[in-house]
Order: C-alpha cells, then structure tokens, then sequence
C-alpha cells in the first residue's frame, strides 16, 4: 500500500508506521457507552474521532473489522470494585427492568451516533452476551495463577502479575507509586492487596444483575467484558484499541493485565486515546453546571449556547481539532465553524459548474497529495481540513475567472473535495426535507425528549416541545402506539 500511515501508540509514546498484522486486513476494537443515561458530548467526540479513524482506514484500502461494544452489566457506580451497577441503579430509580433502562440508553446512543453522521461498527457486542465467555478467562487467569478466590468473588492479584510484567505499561504509573496512593477502603478486606481489581463480584441479595458462575451467583467486573469480546473477534493480539484518554488507567491497563494473564500475549498493537472537552476553557461537567447534550448543542436549549447549530456544523467543529488534543466549547469558536463549513459546502457546490478552459494555473495532484499526508500524519483533521480550504480558494479562483484549470485537474479537484469531504471527513448534505436523513434522526431524539418529559409529568417541557415544533410547522400526533411527527409545509 503506497500511502505510510503514522499513528501515535500510546503503548510506546511514539509516532509509529502501521503495520497491520493481516493486512489488508485490519481488526479495531473501542470502548463502547455504559447505557445508563443520555449520550454525552465527551462521547460523541470519542466515537466520532473513531469513525474518522474507521473511515479513513477503509479509504486507503484496508478491510476493517470494527468492534465498539455495549456496557450493560458490571460497571459500577464510581467505576470501583464496591457499591452498585450503574444501570441496576437507574431500574430502581425509575421501578423498570434494568435491561429496559439498556434498551433505552442503546437506542438513545444509536440515534446520536446517526444524528452525526457516526457510522455503525461491524459488530457491537453486549457484556451481557458474553458471560459464559468472561467466565472462562476468569477461569485461565486463575489457572495462570493470576487471580483468586475470596468469599465468592475473584480478584486479579496485581502484585503477583507485576512480579514477572508490567503493570502500568500503558499508562506510565508505577507499582509502588500506585500502591502509596492507595487506602484501604470499606469493602476491600476481602482482597489481598488494595489494588487488586475484580473479575466476578458475588451478588448481595438485592442485586439485581446476577448470573451462576463457579464461584458464586454474581456479576462480572467492569474490566472483564472488553478483554472477551476484544479478543474473541479480533484473535489475542489485533491492531488497533481506541477509546477516550480517562478510560487509560484503569480500565485499558486492567485489560492488557487480563488478557496477558490469560493467554499469556499483550493484546493491542496500536494504542488510541482521544482527549477531553473543555467548555470555556472548563472542563465539561454536571458539577461545573457547563455540561449540555448533543440534542442541546443542536437546538440551542442551554443557558451557555446563544443559537443551535446543525450536526454537521458540530461535526466540522469537532474535526478542526487533533483527536489527541483537548477540545474548547464556547459560542465564538461554534459560530466560526457554522461560517467555515458554509463555506466548504458552498464551494463542493460550485466545484461541479465550473468548466475547464484550455490553459491551467492549477495543481490538483499536489492538492491530494498534501490531503494524504495530513492524514497519514496521525489522522490530522485539522491540516486535513486546512487543505480543503486551499481547494475552496482554488474553486473560487476558477469561479471568478483569476485562475484557469484544464479537463484534467478539474476532474481531480472535484474528486479530491468530495472525497476527502464525504468519505473521510464524513460530512453529508443537510436538509429542512422532511424526509431528511438528518432530519429524521433529529426528530427521534427530539420525541423520545418529550415522551421522557411526559411520564416524569414534566408537562411543561412536552407542551414546550409540542408549541415550538408546531411554529416550525412540524406536528405531533400522539397515539396508544406512541407519537409520530409530519411536517407540514
């Protein structure tokens, strides 16, 4: 393959050439949404980082196997070994079954998820899918004398593991650091060691996610799930492991831990973390009061957002920044984007009526070129993005009369434009049809908002709802079945 792709691995610190182990076969593995409540922004940003890496792989030929799984058991409240499953908590708090409060939030994620235009993995498997599976690893770490037994539950022994590889390779931690910072913890006298994680927590009486296993009736550890479903579709060892920078330690050295435990092999290759969003200048938080949802973003229903603005303008927003770094929120920067992206799609419009003179002024190959190398060099959307910018001068150039271009670099100008604008980039045109692929995604979130506001007697937020789509002249009729919505010109 002739284009060299360099990705940052945050295994070694380094910019590294991929080299697939199967090329042109290459497996991906992310961490998926805990689907306990509504998609956050940090989330969209994760996966949409993810999608362009997806994407982007896919453009230079190689045949991806994506894998994003779905937390639906084992992630607890705190993200510790103690207290109570996140979504076991949400089905009591809302007196539903917790696989109700699973299909709600997953319904929820997929319709963010194509709001912005974020394609679907190749395979997105459940924790809950796989218990038989986690059991087994369980079953070959404490085999490989890296784990044990302890009142019906079991934990990995850290220690022990350490004594022989090493625990923290991912995240630069130390052992002894770790263990310095750590205090006993009510709850924890039944580990061996304060930094031991769990593979399968015995279930109290009340719990209400719990499975037989040989150890006790329980639930498996948070950890667990993606060492399974990573290996189990990908092989021991597979190319590439993304998700966002706070899930590096512990989750991600938990599992490198895991999996070495089990078969002995390290199992990523190529390491991804995206970064963290910032609002002002803050970071994005319930507690800071700065946090808003996508449908909030999109509508301009926060108190910190001055208009809405369009999924793709988001999308746009989001790309004009390097995954790796951190990502600044506020009206100014929004605005600036909506302004930049009319203009990239005002000019992928001009693009296919301009005409090709006899003479030419312009090099459509070294456009390419530099767009290859932009994301060769770490999927750099942003250089990526200011590219395009020179092609949307070059448009204009051609548009106005100042510069001329021949058959030949107009065909490869507008193939370039597009491409790297819908293939890559994942930009797609938006539409006020009702029929709209955007639209439609937009107006299931927007309906399900309001038949959550309903049966938490929030009238006043569902009459909102109802009143400000109707001056849009979009109608909702309510049924036994449930609400629908048309749009009446």
């Amino acid at each position: 393959m002739e284009n060299q792709l360099y990705i940052q691995n945050s295994l070694t610190r380094k910019k590294e050439l991929f080299i697939p182990i199967s090329a042109p076969n290459v497996g991906m593995y992310v961490c998926g949404p805990t689907v306990y409540s509504d998609v956050h922004l940090g989330n969209v940003r994760t996966f949409l980082s993810f999608d362009v890496v997806f994407r982007y792989l896919k453009f230079i030929g190689y045949k991806v196997r994506y894998v994003r799984n779905i937390t639906d058991v084992g992630h607890l409240v705190g993200d510790g070994d103690e207290g109570e499953d996140k979504i076991a908590r949400k089905a009591k708090l809302d007196n539903i079954e917790p696989m109700e409060v699973v299909q709600k939030y997953t319904n929820g994620f997929r319709g963010v998820m194509r709001l912005f235009n974020i394609q679907d993995p190749s395979i997105e498997p459940s924790a809950t899918g796989h218990i038989m599976e986690q059991i087994e690893m369980i079953e070959e770490i404490i085999k490989n004398g890296f784990a044990y037994e302890s009142n019906g539950s079991v934990y990995f022994d850290v220690k022990k593991y350490n004594s022989t590889h090493d625990y923290g390779t991912l995240s630069g931690r130390n052992i002894e650091d770790l263990i310095s910072n750590t205090r006993e913890l009510d709850g924890q006298s039944e580990k061996r060691d304060s930094l031991d994680f769990a593979l399968w927590k015995r279930a109290d009486p009340h719990h209400l996610m719990r499975w037989n296993s040989p150890w006790s009736i329980g639930f498996p550890g948070w950890h667990l799930e993606c060492s399974v479903m990573s290996t189990k579709y990908l092989g021991e060892t597979f190319d590439i492991h993304g998700g966002g920078m706070d899930l590096k330690f512990p989750h991600h050295e938990c599992e490198i831990a895991q999996n070495i435990g089990a078969g002995g092999k390290s199992p990523v290759n190529y390491w991804i973390h995206g970064n963290m969003l910032t609002v002002n200048g803050r970071k994005m938080a319930k507690s800071e009061g700065n946090g808003f949802t996508p449908e909030e973003l999109v509508t301009g229903n926060h108190k910190l957002l001055e208009k809405g603005y369009s999924p793709m303008t988001v999308r746009f927003f989001m790309l004009q920044s390097h995954y790796g770094s951190t990502l600044d929120f506020s009206n100014e920067a929004l605005q600036a984007a909506e302004k930049g992206y009319k203009k990239l799609v005002n000019a992928l419009k001009t693009v296919t009526s301009l005409h090709p003179s006899d003479e030419n002024e312009v090099n459509a190959e070294e456009l390419q070129a530099k767009c290859y190398a932009a994301m060769n060099d770490d999927f750099n959307t942003p250089i990526l993005i200011a590219h395009l910018f020179e092609g949307v001068k070059i448009i204009n150039s051609v548009y106005d009369g100042s510069a001329k271009i021949d058959d030949k670099n107009l065909t490869l100008l507008n193939k370039v434009m597009n491409l790297f604008s819908h293939e890559v980039l994942g930009f797609v045109k938006e539409t006020s049809n009702a029929n709209g692929h955007v639209l439609e995604g937009l107006m299931e979130l927007v309906i399900d908002l309001r038949k959550q506001s309903r049966e938490e007697k929030n009238w006043g937020v569902s009459d909102k709802i109802r009143d400000q789509l109707a001056q849009l002249n979009i109608k909702i009729n309510d049924s036994k079945e449930g609400s629908t919505w048309n749009h009446e010109e």
